[in-house]
C-alpha cells in the first residue's frame, strides 16, 4: 500500500506545509503504508495552454515531468494535496499542476483511490485551502477522507501542535484504504462530474479507443 504527500510549497524541505504533509505521511507510515513525498518545485511543470492537445492524445505537448508524477499518483492508493495559502488560494505551483490534470480529470485516472488534504496559513484561508484541494481530488475522482489546516502566525513551531491530528490522519486515509470509506455528498458530486466527462470521452472515442473502451468495462458508458 502506498500514501504519497504532493506538496506545493516553493520553499521545499523549509516549507512549514511540508512539516504538516510529513506528519500525515508518518501517521500513514504507522499504519502500515510505504509513503512519499513530492515536492512539485523539484520539478518541471509547464503551465497548461488549454492547446487540448492532451484530449485527443492523452499526452501532453510538453514534455516535462507531469506525466511521471501523474503515473506516481496512478500508483499510489492515498494522495495527500498539501499547500500553503497564497492570497486565499493555493500557491502558484500548485496550481499550475492542477491545471496539468485536466486529462487524468477528464478521463479519471485515479478513480477508486483515497485522499486527503492539508494547509498552513499565517492568519486565514487554511480551511477554505483545505476544501479546494480536496475538490480537486473529487474532480479525479478520489474520495477525501477529511483535511487539516494550521494558522501559524508567523511560528513554524505552531505546527508541532497539530502532530497528534496530523498523524491521526494519515491514519485514517490507510484506514480508507484497507476498508473502505463512503461520503454520499462527494460520491454524487463525482457521479455528476462524470456524467459531464463522459461526452468527452465519447467524443474522442476514435482518438483514443483504449480509454472509451475502459468506460465501457467500468460501466460508465
Amino acid at each position: 500500500m502506498k500514501v504519497i504527500a504532493i506538496h506545493g510549497s516553493p520553499r521545499t524541505i523549509r516549507s512549514t506545509t511540508r512539516k504538516l504533509a510529513g506528519l500525515v505521511l508518518e501517521g500513514a507510515a504507522e499504519a502500515g503504508a510505504e509513503t512519499g513525498m513530492i515536492d512539485l518545485c523539484d520539478f518541471r511543470v509547464t503551465p497548461c495552454t488549454a492547446c487540448e492537445g492532451c484530449s485527443f492524445t492523452g499526452i501532453c505537448v510538453y514534455d516535462d515531468d507531469v506525466p511521471a508524477i501523474v503515473e506516481r499518483m496512478k500508483e499510489a492508493d492515498g494522495i495527500v494535496f498539501a499547500s500553503p495559502v497564497y492570497i486565499d488560494n493555493v500557491s502558484g505551483q500548485m496550481k499550475v499542476f492542477f491545471d496539468r490534470l485536466a486529462d487524468a480529470i477528464h478521463y479519471q485516472l485515479l478513480d477508486g483511490k483515497f485522499g486527503c488534504s492539508v494547509a498552513t496559513t499565517h492568519t486565514s484561508g487554511g480551511d477554505e485551502v483545505v476544501e479546494y484541494q480536496n475538490h480537486v481530488l473529487n474532480y479525479l475522482g478520489v474520495i477525501a477522507v477529511g483535511g487539516l489546516s494550521v494558522a501559524t502566525g508567523g511560528n513554524a513551531e505552531t505546527v508541532d501542535g497539530a502532530e497528534a491530528t496530523a498523524r491521526a490522519l494519515g491514519k485514517k486515509l490507510v484506514e480508507a484504504i484497507k476498508n473502505g470509506f463512503s461520503d454520499l455528498k462527494q460520491e454524487a458530486e463525482i457521479a455528476d462530474n462524470r456524467e459531464f466527462f463522459r461526452d468527452i470521452v465519447i467524443g474522442n472515442r476514435d482518438f483514443r479507443p483504449e480509454d472509451y473502451q475502459r468506460w465501457v468495462r467500468l460501466g460508465w458508458i
